[in-house]
């Protein structure tokens, strides 16, 4: 028979060794807990925003008076890591010769992309049904409210949006 070996006794390295070990774990979890919890508190407070920066959408004379195109731009915060996913885009109408109106694409109810019907004159939301008048005011379905507005303004012959995050209710 064969008998059991036993471990060495603990000497005083070892129990340094493990206190310095317990020590760094936890130093290392508090570390991590914060980089996580620091930026959601923000966020949850409201104390932190995104930004919101003019994007040029195109030359003055590209849009056509009276007319209701899909423009697109970058996402106010894109993240190195998001490719494609970044762009996002608005309904632009050229009302006259300087004024513009830009809509959100997401729907007000659950923020599913609206397209532009221009022989109805509506926008419509292909998942619940929601039609929007062409000036964004709600004409049926479940959305609570007409489509969200971006400010657009004229300079130097561009066309610029203020972008904002996705407004979705």
């Amino acid at each position: 028979m064969i008998a059991p070996v036993r471990p060495a006794p603990a000497g005083p390295e070892d129990g340094a060794r493990r206190s310095f070990l317990a020590r760094l774990s936890i130093a290392a979890g508090a570390v991590a807990a914060a980089l996580v919890a620091v930026p959601s508190g923000l966020f949850l407070l409201g104390l932190r925003r995104a930004p919101r920066v003019w994007r040029t959408v195109g030359r003055l004379d590209a849009f056509e008076v009276g007319k209701t195109v899909e423009v697109s731009f970058l996402d106010p915060s894109p993240l190195p890591w998001t490719g494609v996913t970044a762009r996002t885009a608005a309904w632009l109408r050229r009302v006259d010769d300087q004024e513009f109106i830009a809509f959100s694409v997401h729907c007000t109810h659950l923020g599913c992309p609206v397209r532009w019907l221009q022989e109805a004159e509506l926008f419509m939301c292909p998942c619940h049904g929601g039609v929007f008048y062409e000036d964004g005011r709600v004409a049926s379905g479940p959305p609570p409210r007409p489509l969200s507005r971006y400010p657009v303004r004229v300079r130097a012959g561009v066309v610029e949006i203020l972008t904002s995050p996705i407004p979705i209710a």
